[in-house]
């Protein structure tokens, strides 16, 4: 039997694995019109949803990440409200399903939405209520999906012990993990020690967003001062690899590559890295997709994850991010499936729930579409 064509159509049909999705960068623009209209939200650039989509796309594509992280200005403006907050979480978790994604851990900053008198716990209960909502939804539809929650805290503000607390008060009812985010030139992810002692101290896993806009340091303070479970992004680490005379990154052979040590370090203690190739271009972390450190460091068997990061920023879904790799790297179903079952194992689940969706439904997943 024949494997399946590498195409949008059957990448959307393999079990796929999403560690690194924002819920504020997701929305359908549709969605961002009419909670607009319903809360009163005022300045929106654009007032048709085909046109919405193309702004947010195209003010994205800046180059810089603080620009970039200007476009959430608005999402984040119309997510003000219970009914908001669980609309967005329940459509996100629904068109996730749509995609073949089978697990997804979707972020957010619960200190952005209470500028209309909401408490974190109510922001908390609003969200986790729509992901659930949307479970569901997509069960009923015949393609199940396991979402849950990072809890993200900006890394510009002074509430991430709080954020971390909130965290814990919620990690038996959805919230599994703690993540910093935001501009990283200027705001160190050591600034935030003690948030992150407070997730050790009470056995609670955590990524950080490292390695994206400022470099080695980044990923360096992230590894060593804060102990960080996974890596956002940390594209970066390709600052400690040291290739050859003659030798490029998309060269056949990469034996000679020399690891410094922080890249060592990640490698050796299969520290997952959370890569968003379309996100990472519009940044301005890597110049280009055909540029991205992708390939060389799966093929230097890092554990790379493929993930969205913001799907309406950067007009995506998990089976475009794929298909890119694939058209651009030659990427086979094995290699997707390799990616797949490395965001699973990296995932914040417990040990028994990872393994019972890779040997239930990823690996079997898999099977048909490889023949």
């Amino acid at each position: 039997m024949a494997s399946a064509p590498l195409d949008l159509e059957s990448i959307r049909q393999a079990p796929k694995v999403l560690l690194h999705d924002h819920l504020d960068g997701g929305l359908r623009p549709d969605t961002v019109l009419e909670l607009a209209e319903q809360t009163g939200y005022r300045g929106l650039p654009a007032h048709d949803a085909a046109g919405l989509g193309v702004w947010f796309r195209d003010a994205a594509d800046s180059g810089s990440l603080v620009k970039y992280l200007e476009t959430f200005e608005h999402t984040v403006g119309v997510m003000q409200t219970p009914e908001a907050l669980a609309r967005v979480a329940q459509e996100c978790a629904e068109d996730l399903a749509d995609d073949g994604v089978v697990y997804a851990e979707v972020r957010f900053a619960p200190e952005l939405h209470i500028e209309r008198g909401l408490s974190l716990d109510e922001v908390m209960e609003a969200v986790l209520d729509g992901f659930a909502s949307g479970e569901s939804a997509a069960r009923t539809a015949g393609r199940p999906i396991v979402v849950r929650c990072l809890v993200t805290a900006m890394r510009h503000a002074a509430r991430s012990r709080e954020i971390a607390e909130l965290t814990v008060r919620w990690r038996d009812r959805g919230a599994v993990g703690f993540d910093i985010a935001g501009a990283e030139a200027g705001f160190p992810p050591s600034r935030h020690l003690d948030a992150f002692e407070y997730m050790r101290n009470a056995s609670a896993p955590f990524t950080i967003h490292a390695g994206e806009a400022f470099g080695l340091p980044s990923i360096h303070e992230a590894i060593a001062f804060c102990g960080a479970d996974r890596l956002g992004h940390g594209v970066r680490i390709i600052d400690d690899i040291t290739l050859p005379a003659g030798v490029s990154a998309d060269s056949d052979d990469l034996s000679g590559a020399v690891l410094g040590p922080i890249a060592a370090r990640v490698r050796d203690a299969r520290i997952p890295l959370e890569l968003c190739p379309s996100s990472n271009v519009q940044t301005g972390a890597v110049p280009s997709l055909e540029k991205h450190p992708f390939n060389m460091l799966a093929r230097l068997r890092f554990r790379v994850t493929v993930n969205t990061d913001n799907r309406l920023m950067s007009d995506t879904t998990m089976s475009r991010e794929m298909l890119k790799l694939v058209e651009t790297f030659g990427f086979t179903w094995t290699d997707l499936q390799r990616f797949t079952i490395n965001a699973m194992k990296s995932s914040f689940l417990h040990f028994d729930e990872r393994l019972a969706i890779i040997d239930d439904v990823i690996k079997p997943g898999y099977a048909v579409l490889l023949g």
